[in-house]
């Protein structure tokens, strides 16, 4: 049976997060509007429904609510000049991304002054959990707006909070990520000490997970560490290391100390030079094998000759 049609929804940025956000709407039923700068995500986006178009201004005009999943700053400020020069009526533009406040704040200031509104929106999840709707949204900016959007908020997330003023919501995201990042590599040291141990991966984290020390994130990246495979990312390293300079800058303007996330500072460079920076950030998991002197091949061979005598 079809699924009626809600209304249209507009989507700009359709990479692992932007075009998550797309198929789940359009599965609910919204007429998705999508632009990206990429030829190929145009392509496969339009191959799953989006109506593709020419640039963020032509999705101003043909939807009254804009979601942004952007990369990097310039491509924000890029954006809200093309939205703001649409001449559209009213909208209501969701930034779901993670820049630094001062981006977020230009933008808005950018959109207000064209009689626009911009929602401080990151999303708290990796690729798969957009995937399957499992996503918390740190929503902040005037609550009457937030309110009026939950049913679409609904259709690709999990959670919505509204935080309150506008900027609370990256600042909610930047200390998720903090844990984000400070698990994601505890949960490679741990793997790797226990392959080192002469403990097979999947056994390491099979004990982990039932016990006291898993965390949402070694549940979620441990099965990547364990096959040893990082190729079909949920979150690119190239663009995690975009976050941890946000994260970083805004500790360093607070004054706060933060010895463990500095700790992965060093692990995430290594995995970025390389040659994992556009695999998974659990990618960090063979920056610390290779640190320790482990080759899997051979680990797997020793493992299997204990078990056989």
């Amino acid at each position: 049976m079809a699924v009626k049609k809600r209304g249209t929804v507009g989507v700009v940025g359709l990479g692992i997060m932007g075009s998550a956000f797309a198929e789940n709407l359009m599965a609910a039923g919204w007429r998705v509007v999508g632009y990206d700068v990429a030829a190929p995500r145009r392509r496969a986006l339009a191959k799953q429904g989006v109506e593709i178009v020419r640039d963020a201004g032509e999705v101003a005009r043909q939807a009254a609510v804009i979601i942004l999943s952007l990369p990097k700053p310039a491509a924000l400020a890029a954006t809200a000049q093309s939205i703001a020069g649409a001449k559209a009526p009213r909208r209501v533009v969701i930034e779901a991304s993670t820049f630094k406040l001062e981006d977020k704040f230009a933008a808005e200031a950018v959109l207000r002054k064209a009689g626009h509104v911009l929602l401080d929106c990151p999303v708290s999840g990796t690729g798969f959990q957009a995937k399957v709707k499992d996503l918390v949204v740190y929503a902040s900016g005037p609550t009457a707006e937030i309110n009026k959007l939950r049913p679409l908020f609904a259709d690709f997330a999990r959670v919505v909070q509204d935080l309150g003023a506008f900027g609370n919501g990256s600042r909610m995201k930047y200390i998720a990520n903090l844990l984000v990042a400070v698990h994601n590599v505890a949960s490679a040291e741990a793997l790797v000490m226990g392959m080192k141990a002469g403990l097979p991966p999947e056994v390491v984290y099979e004990q982990v997970k039932v016990g006291a020390g898993s965390s949402r994130i070694f549940e979620l990246r441990a099965p990547m560490m364990v096959e040893g495979r990082y190729d079909r990312p949920t979150m690119k390293v190239s663009i995690w290391q975009k976050d941890m300079d946000v994260i970083g800058s805004f500790a360093r303007a607070l004054g706060t100390p933060t010895p463990l996330f500095s700790a992965t500072l060093p692990i995430y460079a290594a995995a970025m030079s390389t040659g994992y920076a556009m695999q998974d950030t659990a990618s960090t998991c063979a920056v610390l094998e290779a640190m320790a002197g482990i080759k899997r091949a051979k680990m797997k061979k020793k493992t299997r000759r204990k078990g056989s005598s």
